[in-house]
């Protein structure tokens, strides 16, 4: 699992918030996981 900051700290809430730039970084976080699993042959 992969946290990201909400905005206020809500979530699991219709009206929570997350930056785009925070979203960006977890992408990078699993992207950067798949490619180090492949490389091991995971």
């Amino acid at each position: 699992m992969i946290f990201v900051p909400s905005v206020k700290g809500i979530s699991h809430q219709g009206d929570k918030y997350t930056k785009p730039e925070h979203i960006d970084m977890g992408a990078d976080v699993l992207y950067q996981t798949v490619l180090k699993l492949d490389e091991n042959g995971f």
